[in-house]
Formats: C-alpha cells, sequence, structure tokens
C-alpha cells in the first residue's frame, strides 16, 4: 500500500480573519498524515480574479461558502481519493479536469482549499516540511519581511468603489543580516508607531496588525510618511529600512473622467498627475516597495513608472496571479514583481507554473497570506526563494519563519537587500551606493 495515497477528503465552512467565512478542506492520506488548507475571499478583489462561489441570501451577507464546501466534497473528492498527494500536478490536473471550466462550476474557492490542502497532506505523508516540499534542496532563502503601520481609506473621503481599508503601508527590514535581525527590529518600530498613533489619535497599540488612521488627523499622506521616517529614525534604523505601499488603486479610479479620488490627499488627479506624484515621493521617502500604482488594466502606464522609478513594483489586480496576465505584463515590461495568491488562479500547479515563468524572465515573485494561507505563507515563501513577502515579521507568520530559521541552522540565508527588485539601481540613483 502506498501510504501518499489520499484517502479522504473533507470541507467545512469556517470563520475566517478577512470577516469572510471560508472553505476549509482537509485531506488526510494512508499513512494518517493530514493536509489542512482553507481559502477566503480577500477585502478587496480584483475583476480578473478567479470566480470564488457564495450561497447568497441574507446569511452573511450572502458570502457564506456551505455550497462550496458540498462541492468539494460531493464532487471533488471521490476524483481524487486513491491519487498520490505527493503528486501535486496529478491531483491538480483531475480536479481541473471533472468538467468544462472546473473553477467556475465548483468554485475557485473549493478548487484552492482543496489544492492546497493535497500539498500540505503530500509533505505531511512524506514527512518533510512544506518548504522542502516545495522547493527540495533550493529551499534556503528568507524573504524581507515587512510589519503592519497604516491602513484606512476613509481619511481624505474614501473611494469610489469599496477600497477595503487601501492604500495600506508597512515598513519593509531588508539592511539586516539575519531574518531573526530584521523581525525584531519591525517588532521594535511598529511598537514605537502605535505608541505615537496612541498619542495622536487614541490609535490602539497592537503589535501586529495596521492601524486606522481616521478622517481630520492628518492633512495628505505625506505627512504620514514623515511619522513614519521619523518612526524608523528614532529607533536607530535609518538605510536598513523602507516603505511598502498597497495602494489598490483602482477602487480610486474613475472610470468615466480617468481621474482618482481620495487618494493620498483630497486632490483629484489625473492619470499623469499620480505618476508624477509617484515619482516625487519616490526621491522624497524611503519608498522600496509600491504595488498596483495604477489601475488594473494599465499595463503601459505602470510599465513606465516601473523603469523610470527604479523601485520594486507589484502587480496584484494588475496580475491576479493568471498566467495570460503576467505573459502580457512582461511583454510590456510592467512592474517587475508578481504579488503571490495562490486562489487568484485556482491550483497549486498553476500557480507554481506562473512563479516559473515569472522567474524565467526576471521578474520576482512576493508571497501574500491574505486569502486564508495563514503561517503556510512563510513554507511557499522559503520553497520559492521569494526576495520579499507582504508583512510577515512578527505575529504566527514572523513565528514561522523563525521557526524555519531554526531548523535550516546554518544553512538558512537571509536575502536582505538583493531581495528588492532594482533596489540597486535606486541607491545608485540616490548616491547612497
Amino acid at each position: 500500500m502506498n501510504e501518499t495515497l489520499i484517502k479522504s477528503v473533507t470541507a467545512r465552512q469556517v470563520y475566517t480573519n478577512r470577516g469572510k467565512p471560508g472553505v476549509e478542506v482537509v485531506v488526510t492520506t494512508e499513512n494518517g498524515a493530514e493536509g489542512r488548507a482553507m481559502c477566503t475571499s480577500g477585502v478587496s478583489m480584483g475583476t480578473h480574479e478567479v470566480e470564488f462561489t457564495f450561497d447568497g441570501g441574507k446569511k452573511f451577507g450572502g458570502k457564506g461558502v456551505t455550497g462550496a464546501a458540498r462541492r468539494v466534497e460531493e464532487t471533488i473528492a471521490p476524483a481524487i481519493i486513491g491519487m498520490d498527494a505527493s503528486k501535486q500536478a496529478e491531483v491538480d490536473k483531475a480536479i481541473l479536469d471533472i468538467c468544462p471550466d472546473a473553477k467556475i462550476k465548483l468554485g475557485g474557492n473549493a478548487v484552492a482549499a482543496t489544492s492546497a490542502a493535497v500539498l500540505k497532506a503530500g509533505a505531511a505523508s512524506l514527512g518533510i516540511p512544506l518548504y522542502r516540499h516545495i522547493g527540495g534542496a533550493n529551499a534556503m532563502y528568507l524573504p524581507v519581511p515587512g510589519v503592519a503601520m497604516v491602513a484606512g481609506d476613509e481619511r481624505y473621503g474614501g473611494g469610489i468603489t469599496t477600497p477595503g481599508g487601501k492604500p495600506t503601508m508597512s515598513v519593509m527590514a531588508y539592511g539586516f543580516d539575519t531574518f531573526s535581525d530584521a523581525s525584531y527590529a519591525c517588532w521594535e518600530v511598529h511598537t514605537r508607531w502605535a505608541e505615537k498613533m496612541k498619542a495622536k489619535f487614541g490609535g490602539l497599540p497592537n503589535i501586529r496588525d495596521f492601524i486606522s488612521v481616521p478622517k481630520g488627523i492628518y492633512n495628505s499622506d505625506r505627512e504620514i510618511w514623515e511619522d513614519m521616517l521619523k518612526t524608523i529614525s528614532e529607533a536607530g534604523y535609518d538605510g536598513k529600512m523602507g516603505f511598502q505601499m498597497d495602494v489598490a488603486t483602482d477602487t480610486y479610479h474613475n472610470k468615466e473622467d480617468g481621474k482618482y479620488y481620495g487618494l493620498f490627499d483630497n486632490t483629484p488627479k489625473t492619470k499623469e498627475q499620480l505618476y508624477d506624484f509617484y515619482m516625487q515621493i519616490i526621491k522624497d521617502y524611503p519608498f522600496v516597495i509600491i504595488e498596483d500604482p495604477f489601475n488594473e488594466d494599465d499595463y503601459d502606464t505602470t510599465a513606465a513608472l516601473t523603469k523610470e522609478s527604479g523601485i520594486q513594483i507589484v502587480g496584484d489586480d494588475l496580475f491576479t496571479t493568471n498566467p495570460e496576465r503576467v505573459a502580457y505584463g512582461i511583454s510590456k515590461n510592467s512592474a517587475n514583481t508578481v504579488l503571490l495568491k495562490v486562489n487568484q488562479v485556482g491550483t497549486i500547479s498553476e500557480a507554481f507554473d506562473m512563479i516559473q515563468y515569472a522567474y524565467k524572465f526576471g521578474y520576482g515573485v512576493m508571497p501574500s497570506d491574505s486569502r486564508g494561507e495563514g503561517t503556510s505563507i512563510a513554507d511557499y515563501a522559503v520553497g520559492i526563494n521569494a526576495g520579499s513577502i507582504r508583512e510577515s515579521a512578527i505575529g504566527d507568520r514572523g513565528n514561522r519563519f523563525l521557526e524555519i530559521e531554526a531548523e535550516l541552522g546554518s544553512s538558512a540565508k537571509f536575502i536582505g537587500a538583493t531581495g528588492l527588485k532594482g533596489f540597486r539601481n535606486q541607491m545608485r540613483a540616490k548616491g547612497t551606493l
């Protein structure tokens, strides 16, 4: 008997930290190993992401997923029970072959949760860590992490659609010798930041989460960046930490007149004005990463900013982890990094194919756990040797990274500034390298 064969597949609806229910799938193998994975919708979702299925009706605002969980048990499970959990591509193919347009009919959330649970079950059945199952002997680099600082979309009147708290701002810790050192620096800066915000407007001193800035505290985000810069300096980390910003710009974009409203201050901005604004703040502040700087279909302006800014420009809604959109973006030289959210595309195999394609053309991949990956996002990051990751320096995800660092021992390598796309060019332009 092959002990890595799938013995059972179960699913249920669970609560999540995203404010919406998620689909949790448990895959068990013949030797009793278990893989457990959850998939939920994010705060904001690009229009090009794979479609999730929801129950509708009144419960959970129509976002219940009991139907998706039922489809896992009734339709997906019979197709993969008896297959080898350690052979991810074969299992994923079987899921996608269940019916035409399987991700649409079964639900992207049902497919993604099952695929991720198979991956974890495969690793557990083989008795190896998830990052080793993903990356083999090459899994040794720990990425540049960040820590959450600012959220809140109402400070200048909100967006055109629901921005979901965006833009969010984080501090990335790149100038350190180990992940442990970077993690501590993030903890110290966020602790100081929380105290500063509590004194300013009563913001709660939470040591992990974004602090939501309400209306009337700042006149523009420039004032926020000044405070962030002072906090880094006060902690003694000048030149070792920089800013990361997820703009989610599409939610501020008025498609009728092409302008952006309520973004960074009260002044409406044309595409050209927003472009000039980015170039100026990149000169004025230590921005090392900007995510989704323009609307989700504006490849050309994103390409121009990528070339001129010299920093890491990340595509989330721009790419949606979709191989076709990534390929098109690469052909336009648009952005230089893909945000990895596995359930934006469906199966683990499809996501990993996209990663290899991005690497082939010199693009970076930046994992994000916003769709329910939890602490496993650390294993994904190390498994694919990611150069950077969204937040994850502290809290549960940080703990998992520290655990991996300890497991790897002397073979663990903190990638540091070299993990940030365009970092060296940026430092040369500023005369600091």
